[in-house]
């Protein structure tokens, strides 16, 4: 269990934008951490697809080339999900940096929220400048941290 699990003291679930209560040392370091997480990760995600691109290929002799182009969103869709929402609550990637994402209640995300907050992780790559949302948010959250309802931090010790 983590010392993080009940970040809000209220009684029943926070409102999706309602303030955390977090301490200090949960916060230090994550934006960093979280850009060497995604690096890690999307190293993965790229070896997984080329992987099973060519793994798919040669099963189906060739033929399946033509409906391959659109693997590596589907990875990344299932790599985010079943990893966030696993007993480790984190990518391979978030692992090594020693982060953790919970939902904004504390409790685990599930597979959905988890997948939907990689969908909208690689939208907002589309618009770089929403990334600096981070910067001005007190909880160090991204746009799609806070559309998804969830919070990185770093691993209680």
């Amino acid at each position: 269990m983590s010392e993080y699990r009940n970040f809000d003291r209220r009684p029943g679930p926070p409102p999706p934008f309602a303030p955390l209560y977090l301490p200090r040392e949960a916060l230090e370091g994550v934006r960093t951490r979280r850009i060497l997480a995604l690096c890690l990760d999307l190293v993965l995600v790229t070896f997984l697809s080329i992987a099973l691109f060519i793994a798919l290929l040669v099963l189906t002799v060739g033929l399946s080339a033509l409906i391959l182009p659109p693997l590596f969103p589907l990875v990344a869709f299932f790599y985010n999900g079943l990893t966030v929402s696993g007993p480790r609550m984190a990518t391979p990637g978030m692992a090594a940096m020693d982060l953790e994402m919970r939902l904004t209640d504390g409790t685990r995300v599930p597979f959905l929220n988890a997948a939907v907050h990689a969908v909208l992780f690689y939208v907002s790559t589309l618009f770089p400048p929403i990334f600096l949302v981070s910067l001005l948010s007190y909880d160090k959250r991204c746009l799609h941290d806070i559309f998804a309802g969830v919070i990185v931090t770093r691993r209680a010790m």
